[in-house]
């Protein structure tokens, strides 16, 4: 891989629009840096490969190339200029890295985005806080975002900007380059118009994300939240919402929404809002998970947990993620049955947040005396309850336990998709397994094999868990046929042809 800056640029080089047709926007580089003791950089995977990054990365490596746009740390402070890498086959694209001090990033990412908005978009508005953050920098860092795009992008190029805390970059591009066309994606929920309306900017975001050609979505409850917010708080003009696919009804479900609104008129032109949920790549999965190294792990695993109902759950610590309110229905469940002491095991993966931000060290440690209670409780000289590691687990290896686990137990408060749902599935195609997911992720509309949860009632918890360890086998296996079968439609190829398929009728 080959690196410049933009001061080693020819000189004839256009100083508005670049040569690529197709540019993704993120904030976060596709691969990691590494820097031997030489000073010599290495690209690296990431530790933690499953979510947003892989699945953005597969674009370029399946049928795009183009131009990533992310950041990169800059120690001092003063002018910088964007670094430029070419990315080895097969991840045949442009990474254009631009320079954000420390203090742009904290003030951007860890504060406005992370106390700000992270609270309001999961519907938590009892964490929010605005009295750290400082507007005008996350505007300075979404104009630098916006400008590097503009850049990159050819005339007439799609540029594909994702996630909340670009919020702004679509208005800065749209009035710079009025011949791209430009789409977003929200990889969170989308909230109601009254939690929403909390932001004290919110007519600065809804404005520009109103410069978007298209606006995309997970499932048809966020897309519609977002249009109910446009036509309240803007004066939008909507249009008569329409059925949504049998794929999304899921009646009685916390997020089914039977019609979804698909597109909105704003200053004379067209925003489509389009709702389709990000992908998992079933195939590579399950080349994983047959891999001569992996089939090695699953067999520990597997004589590790003979005779015992093994459970999985993988998440971070996070106040969205419905961990503590997990291992206190396991609590209730090895209270309330004595018959399972020893014949069940939770392993939970809950990786550690970043340091730095007091609520997340005090759900960490909550986690930790929640696991230390039960295990002390319960536990015998050839049976501990409840393992938990908090590590970054390899995605090789969590492959690995999706094929052990008997269920896979994902019921965070609020999710906006959860991909771990998705590729537990995937992982389990053609056998038995259960997985019980929260019916506040998006996941849950389109996985309507799953025994669904609501984290907030210990009722429904307890039961669902219950259900889950005790269901029949032929039950199992067909609920698996029908999870699988949306996770093969609803791949990552699928999402990105959908979502930017619709750009090329507009």
């Amino acid at each position: 891989m080959t690196s410049k800056t933009s001061a080693d640029l020819p000189a004839t080089a256009p100083a508005v629009a670049g040569t690529s047709a197709f540019v993704l926007v993120y904030h976060r580089s596709p691969f990691d840096e590494k820097i031997d003791a030489d000073g010599t950089r290495h690209w690296v995977d990431q530790k933690s490969p499953n979510g947003i990054i892989p699945t953005l990365r597969n674009l370029f490596r399946s049928q795009r190339s183009g131009t990533w746009v992310a950041w990169r740390r800059q120690d001092e402070e003063g002018p910088s200029d964007d670094e430029l890498v070419q990315m080895d086959p097969p991840n045949d694209f442009m990474l254009r890295r631009l320079p954000l001090t420390t203090k742009q990033i904290s003030s951007f990412y860890h504060v406005t985005s992370k106390e700000s908005f992270w609270p309001i978009l999961h519907s938590f508005p009892s964490h929010f806080s605005v009295d750290n953050s400082d507007w005008c920098i996350f505007e300075e860092v979404n104009a630098s975002f916006a400008r590097a795009a503009c850049l990159e992008a050819a005339p007439g190029a799609t540029i594909w900007i994702h996630d909340y805390n670009l919020w702004l970059a679509p208005a800065y591009i749209r009035k710079e380059r009025p011949d791209v066309r430009i789409a977003f994606f929200h990889h969170t929920p989308f909230p109601s118009t009254d939690v929403f309306s909390i932001l004290p900017w919110r007519d600065e975001i809804l404005d520009s994300l109103l410069c978007c050609d298209l606006v995309g979505f997970h499932i048809p409850r966020y897309a519609n939240n977002f249009a109910r917010s446009a036509v309240s708080l803007r004066a939008v003009k909507g249009v008569d919402p329409v059925p949504v696919a049998e794929k999304f009804r899921r009646n009685g479900s916390a997020l089914a929404e039977p019609f979804v609104v698909p597109y909105l008129m704003h200053e004379g032109r067209r925003v489509r809002i389009v709702a389709s949920p990000v992908g998992t790549s079933p195939d590579q999965i399950r080349r994983i998970a047959s891999s001569p190294e992996i089939c090695a792990m699953s067999k520990q695993i597997s004589e590790q947990h003979s005779d015992r109902k093994l459970i999985l759950s993988a998440s971070r610590v996070d106040y969205t993620k419905g961990n503590e309110e997990m291992l206190l229905a396991y609590e209730r469940l090895l209270e309330a049955d004595k018959t399972w002491h020893g014949k069940v095991e939770l392993f939970l993966g809950c990786v550690a947040a970043a340091g730095g931000m007091r609520i997340y060290d005090d759900i960490q440690r909550a986690v930790e005396e929640i696991v230390g209670r039960i295990n002390g409780r319960f536990a015998r000289i050839d049976w501990t309850p409840v393992r938990l590691s908090t590590r970054r687990i390899p995605y090789e290896e969590l492959v690995a336990w999706f094929g052990e686990a008997d269920v896979c137990w994902i019921t965070p408060l609020r999710d906006g998709l959860n991909l771990v749902a998705k590729e537990y599935v995937a992982a389990r195609r053609g056998r038995d397994g259960v997985l019980v997911l929260s019916e506040f992720t998006g996941a849950s509309v389109e996985l309507q094999g799953a025994v669904l949860a609501n984290p907030y009632s210990h009722g429904s918890m307890d039961r669902a868990i219950a259900e889950a360890l005790v269901m029949p086998k032929p039950e199992q296996c067909e609920r698996m046929v029908t999870m699988n079968q949306a996770v093969e439609e609803f791949t990552v190829e699928h999402w990105a042809e959908q979502q930017l398929g619709e750009l090329s009728v507009l």
